[in-house]
């Protein structure tokens, strides 16, 4: 939202409330307030008649700043808000006559006392991460329709770029953007996302996290070109400066406190399939489709069901279509029989024609009016209400039917909708403000289908296929990119997408292979299975037509075949990096920033990525196989074409459809399973290790786990000089070593 006629003068219609200068403060314990006037007092009589705004500084965790502003603070404020996972900061409090110093860990903000100088400076170390400073924080009234705003705007760095914001598929780099934190259905080709998270890294390593559920405005390097500025409806405004010191470590401080990501199961890295949306499917239809796969020899692990398994007009019953699936315990023992998992559609509305609205609304289980109403709309499923989250009881209802399912032998669910939420005339069974419930909801939604798979699945068996979220919806992986369409700037604008989402801590990611509109050309649909296989998740999903290779060409037949194939190979890789970003929080699909900060021709990259620490994916984007790709300095060995190259500066090459840029970074030990048709196996039996371009004195780790992610065994390598002494820990006695390297090179390998 934009406040300005530019950079001096205000719109006529608002009045504002800046803070100009220190007045006062007060300490408490590990909690800092200042008072801070609208204008300078020299006198006495300077304090009346005057608006001042309180700032409360405190921190949550080391190198976490919270700052919290309010103008009136007798407003009321209604939930929700999201859960803050809080640990001992070490806090210390300093002032001099000019200044007060709130430091958490290494972090600081310096307040300034300076007479008419209002200024924060966050700093790490003696170096300025960002500021706040004259007009830049602020009370605005719109005179007209009395509503207030607070706004803040936090300085930004020459050559600083920003990045985040959610899943956005607008450009990469947020500078110059007006962003809203809107849950909406928009596809993938527009300024709308699915995915809101009003939380944004920078290339110097710090984050901001504005911590609202309503709808925050921000203009990055917009109104103001200097400033990444946020705004909120209300009386109060809370953000958070994470300084984790690198964008990576920022990342991971973020979801300590919103929360880290579960660890999908190891089946869940396989390939999925899909009916499509809106094409004709029965059992016939659906075991066509999987003999199909197993005959042409393409590892198969997941069927999803779209919303036609239940009856039109009636999402959700969540009960099988009788006419087109009669027998539905006995089809799912049989896909079980087969090694497939199953995924059903489901989504957070109840169809008036669906057996179960009656009793969701005499129960009180459906958003209501103020009035008393259900409320209803025809948008979606003719008369459909939305189930209440925030009542316990509705949940526990839902989850009833849910569970029928699994009874039955459905393994998850692809919970799609949760951003069409209603937010006038509306009332919450627990009270909750209805506008910040818009984005929130889809937090409750998918957090009651994900509590009730860990509680009848386990722990680390609970997986969804979830479009909407918000701030902590991370926790509930995977995420899709939602509806794109079967092209080429499609498939680019999905991608940018996905790494802004993983700017916000989201660790797992897929997305439609081929487009989910329309029906891509042969051409497109190989390209998209390169893309789709190496992301952390693959689901081949469409509209109006099925998706299965054979309908393309029998090429792509065999090119999703090596694909697939490959990637199983390289599972006992692809989980270790899957359970450090349960640990740690780091997205598995990262941009290239994130990983080479220091590389600042990494900065705007957005057609490639890493896929954990040390594999590169550089999809192609022509139908004529061109790709121009960066690596960054070091070696970097093609793990499908075994060419060689010296990073830091671009390649340009052509590629058929059996290979793409698909690069393990040099100092890379790179584990290769034994099996090639399922992704979840023993990754420890005769695997292969291979050491991708050891560098002399270089020593590198890594850890093979089970499939429960439990650590199985751990490899410590180092070169020195023409010798790598490798040193094993745990079940390795299967394990083969190799190396990869210019150099004859000798392997010393000790087992313990």
């Amino acid at each position: 939202m934009k406040f300005t006629n530019g950079y001096w003068l205000l719109k006529e219609e608002y009045e504002p409330v800046y803070a100009v200068e220190y007045a006062d403060r007060n300490v408490e314990g590990d909690n800092l307030t200042v008072y801070v006037p609208a204008k300078h007092v020299a006198g006495r009589s300077d304090s009346l008649n005057l608006g001042m705004l309180t700032f409360r500084f405190s921190s949550p965790a080391d190198d976490v700043i919270k700052v919290s502003v309010t103008h009136f603070e007798g407003a009321l404020e209604k939930g929700p808000y999201a859960e803050i996972h809080e640990s001992a900061a070490h806090v210390s409090i300093q002032e001099d006559d000019e200044h007060i110093l709130y430091r958490s860990g290494q972090t600081d903000a310096v307040i300034s006392k300076r007479p008419g100088e209002w200024k924060i400076e966050f700093m790490s170390n003696g170096r300025v991460l960002t500021s706040t400073g004259y007009h830049s924080c602020a009370r605005m009234l719109n005179k007209i329709t009395k509503q207030s705003y607070m706004v803040e705007g936090l300085s930004i760095d020459i050559d600083e770029n920003i990045y985040g914001l959610g899943e956005r598929f607008t450009p990469f780099v947020k500078n110059g953007q007006s962003i809203d934190m809107w849950n909406g259905d928009g596809g993938t080709a527009s300024e709308f996302s699915y995915k809101n998270i009003p939380f944004y890294i920078t290339g110097k390593g710090y984050g901001v996290y504005v911590a609202h559920e309503e709808d925050v405005s921000f203009e990055i390097a917009s109104e103001k070109v200097e400033r990444a500025q946020f705004s909120v409806a209300g009386e109060r405004l809370t953000y958070y400066v994470i300084n984790g010191g690198s964008p990576k470590k920022t990342v991971s401080k973020y979801t300590e406190l919103t929360g880290k990501p579960a660890l999908p199961p190891a089946w869940s890295f396989g390939l999925w399939l899909t009916t499509s949306f809106t094409t004709n499917y029965d059992e016939k239809t659906t075991s066509s489709f999987i003999d199909g796969m197993a005959e042409r020899n393409i590892p198969l692990r997941v069927f999803h069901f779209d919303c036609f398994w239940m009856k039109g007009f009636e999402w959700c019953n969540f009960t099988w279509d009788p006419d087109t699936f009669p027998d539905p315990i006995g089809m799912l023992q049989r896909y079980h029989e087969r090694g497939l998992k199953i995924c059903c559609w489901i989504n957070p509305y109840i169809a008036q024609k669906s057996p179960l609205f009656r009793e969701a609304k005499q129960k009180g289980y459906l958003l209501r009016k103020v009035n008393g109403d259900v409320w209803q709309t025809d948008l979606w499923q003719a008369g459909m209400g939305v189930v209440d989250f925030t009542n316990p009881e509705a949940a526990h209802w839902y989850q009833s039917f849910l569970k029928m399912l699994l009874d039955m032998g459905v393994d998850c669910f692809k919970t799609d909708f949760g951003e069409r939420i209603p937010v006038r005339d509306i009332v919450y069974f627990d009270g909750s403000d209805p506008v910040k419930m818009h984005n929130y909801y889809t937090y409750l939604y998918n957090k009651t289908v994900f509590d009730l798979l860990e509680r009848e699945k386990g722990s680390g068996e609970a997986c969804l296929f979830a479009r909407s979220a918000t701030v902590g919806g991370q926790q509930f992986p995977v995420h899709w990119g939602g509806d794109c369409s079967a092209s080429y700037p499609s498939m680019a604008e999905t991608l940018r997408g996905g790494l802004s989402l993983a700017c916000g801590g989201f660790g797992f990611w897929s997305h439609d292979i081929s487009g989910f509109e329309q029906t891509a050309s042969a051409d497109i649909y190989k390209r998209w299975c390169q893309f789709g296989v190496f992301s952390s998740h693959s689901r081949l999903h469409g509209s109006v037509s099925y998706r299965v290779p054979w309908l393309f060409d029998e090429e792509a037949c065999d090119v999703l075949r090596e694909l697939v194939n490959l990637k199983c190979r390289l599972m006992p890789y692809i989980y270790s990096q899957a359970v450090e970003t349960h640990i740690s929080g780091i997205p598995m699909m990262r941009p290239m920033f994130m990983e080479f900060p220091e590389d600042r021709m990494c900065d705007v990259l957005d057609k490639e990525y890493m896929l954990g620490d040390s594999i590169l994916v550089a999809p192609v984007f022509k139908e004529s196989g061109e790709c121009e790709y960066y690596l960054p300095k070091g070696r970097w060995y093609n793990l499908i074409t075994k060419k060689t190259y010296e990073g830091g500066s671009w390649i340009k090459e052509k590629f058929d459809y059996r290979s793409f840029p698909l690069l393990a970074r040099e100092n890379t030990i790179l584990v290769y399973g034994a099996r090639e048709d399922v992704p979840d196996y023993d990754y420890a039996e005769n695997a292969e290790v291979c050491m991708v371009y050891l560098q002399d004195g270089h020593t590198e780790r890594q850890r093979i786990y089970s499939v429960k992610g439990e650590k199985l065994v751990e490899i410590e390598a180092v070169r020195r000089k023409d010798t790598i002494h490798v040193v094993v820990k745990g079940d390795c006695g299967s394990l083969r070593f190799t190396v990869i390297s210019d150099e004859t090179l000798k392997l010393d390998v000790v087992k313990e």
